[in-house]
């Protein structure tokens, strides 16, 4: 089953491309299952995805699908268990990024995963027990344990039935969050001392599913008077490092009955498996407590159900919101999305070197982040979208002068105290030839005495080439010229790699007593790049 798509572009800037597309998929879909056709969706050509080396960047999302980089086919790599992925989350969705490189860029992908009914409602005890006066009047409310459904949406519970239904009727709220059993028949000790009744949750997928728990009532004698709260909702509010075993809150419930009958007993009945694990009440005292920790970047509050029984078995609920508050307890995370390890000294101004995804899991200040780099290099920071930065030239290069840059880029959150994180970019400045050979001196004067050797060395020319490599290496050429009508190639001749001159002939002063050529340096860059000097031969007289 494909994947359906939503497309969404926004043009960030220049140098990079942010896009936006969204698929929507069931759960369990079969390992291998096409989600969708990016390249495809995006409108790009299938080269474009295999020379752009295309690849998934996501901290968790790749996990679960993966990328065909030759025909741009989105698939599913792991089988995906929405409850498992999202828990009671309506909307769940993997969010991730796909790369090109050369040139730089970057979409955003999200896939919507659909929720199918494969859970079925749960209670977490088989039964419930009550112990009910014979007094008990009708009206009188007996709050039930509510199931669970890992699905959502219609998947999940919309239904409860109570049966049989001679004595007691439910009462549901509109959400289904609170689930009593009321009184609708006086209770007879003498006629039924005993009852036993099933509560069924019931989901609305197709087919329907269900889960039930029995109910077991004894009837008692006289007890005419349930606890009562003094308020039906309570607020607190707590900071997500508070340690375990703090007392965040104390509910309070009265009974007016006398003696055992007005004793009371507090219990969390909350399904939710997160609240029983992190709240507790005492039994005796009503204080609701810690006994784990909290994070609020999992969960910002919590809805916690205290009952308040007493020894007839008569019980009152309220609820007691606990909303967490943000410290901050997150340093913000860097991504190295995408990044040039090399670039050319030539390189434009406003190049993309390095893409930045910048992430902080606090919230409000806490989790808003600033970040720079070290001054006093040739580059700039440049903010995309609120999480993401591009790292961009904003001044010429020149390998002559550095050749390698080490940026370090510093994001920290305005949080108190403030949370810092850092990384350091080597980055290689590669060689253009953009330097010419140069001559130690403008003009080169040297004398040899007459009558010398053929092939004699008169004196060595060097010239140095400030470029690197092939760039840097530096030819010797004699430059055709005359002298009295003859080719100066006749008298003299220059190695090509050491620059030494030689004499090709012997020479007679009283026929020629100086002369003078031309020497060009030339590098080995493509093109190459060349300079010129005068060479003057002075020849002395022997006797």
């Amino acid at each position: 089953m494909k994947g359906q798509v939503l497309l969404y572009f926004s043009f960030i800037c220049l140098d990079s491309i942010i896009a936006q597309i969204s698929y929507s998929i069931p759960e369990e879909m079969p390992i291998g299952s096409l989600i969708g056709n990016v390249a495809q969706d995006l409108g790009f050509d299938k080269k474009r995805f295999i020379s752009g080396k295309a690849k998934i960047h996501s901290r968790n999302s790749g996990d679960y699908v993966e990328l065909n980089k030759d025909n741009g086919e989105l698939l599913v790599k792991k089988k995906i268990d929405r409850e498992a992925l999202c828990a009671d989350m309506t909307v769940c969705s993997l969010d991730f990024q796909i790369i090109l490189e050369n040139p730089i860029e970057f979409y955003t992908v999200t896939v919507q995963i659909t929720d199918i009914n494969d859970n079925a409602p749960t209670f977490d005890r088989g039964e419930m027990i009550f112990r009910i006066s014979e007094s008990a009047t009708p009206g009188a409310k007996f709050v039930l344990r509510r199931a669970e459904d890992l699905d959502v949406g219609i998947n999940g519970i919309q239904n409860y039935e109570l049966k049989p239904s001679d004595n007691f009727t439910l009462r549901l709220n509109k959400n289904l969050q609170d689930v009593e059993m009321v009184l609708q028949k006086p209770l007879d000790r003498e006629k039924q001392e005993h009852m036993t009744l099933v509560l069924t949750a019931l989901d609305g997928g197709e087919p329907h599913m269900s889960g039930t728990m029995i109910i077991l009532i004894t009837v008692l004698d006289v007890n005419d008077n349930a606890p009562r709260f003094t308020q039906q909702t309570y607020k607190a509010a707590v900071n997500e490092n508070v340690p375990t075993g703090t007392v965040i809150f104390s509910v309070t419930a009265s009974d007016a009955d006398q003696g055992l009958n007005s004793k009371i007993t507090y219990s969390i009945t909350n399904t939710q498996t997160n609240v029983r694990k992190l709240f507790q009440v005492n039994k005796n005292t009503g204080d609701v407590s810690l006994k784990g920790n909290i994070d609020f970047e999992r969960n910002k509050n919590f809805e916690i159900i205290v009952v308040a029984t007493d020894e007839g078995g008569l019980t009152d609920s309220c609820k007691l919101m606990v909303e967490v508050h943000d410290i901050n307890d997150n340093r913000p995370e860097i991504s190295i999305m995408s990044k040039s390890n090399v670039i050319s000294e030539n390189v434009k101004i406003n190049t993309v070197v390095t893409v930045i995804n910048i992430e902080d899991k606090d919230s409000d200040e806490n989790g808003n982040v600033n970040c720079f780099i070290n001054e006093n290099t040739p580059f700039g920071l440049k903010s995309s979208t609120n999480s993401f930065y591009s790292l961009i030239t904003d001044s010429e290069l020149d390998r002559e002068t550095t050749s390698e840059y080490n940026i370090t880029l510093i994001c920290s959150d305005k949080g108190e105290p403030s949370l810092t994180s850092s990384v350091t970019l080597t980055l290689q400045i590669s060689d253009v030839n953009d330097n010419a050979p140069t001559f130690d001196k403008t003009l080169y004067e040297s004398s040899i005495v007459e009558n010398n050797k053929a092939g004699l060395s008169i004196f060595t020319l060097k010239a140095t080439d400030a470029d690197w490599g092939q760039n840097a290496r530096v030819s010797y050429i004699l430059e055709d010229s005359t002298i009295s009508g003859v080719s100066v190639s006749s008298y003299v001749s220059v190695s090509a790699d050491s620059g030494i001159i030689h004499a090709v002939r012997s020479f007679d002063y009283e026929q020629i007593k100086d002369f003078q050529f031309h020497v060009k340096a030339q590098d080995g860059g493509s093109p190459p790049l060349s300079s010129n000097v005068t060479v003057k031969i002075l020849i002395q007289d022997q006797n």
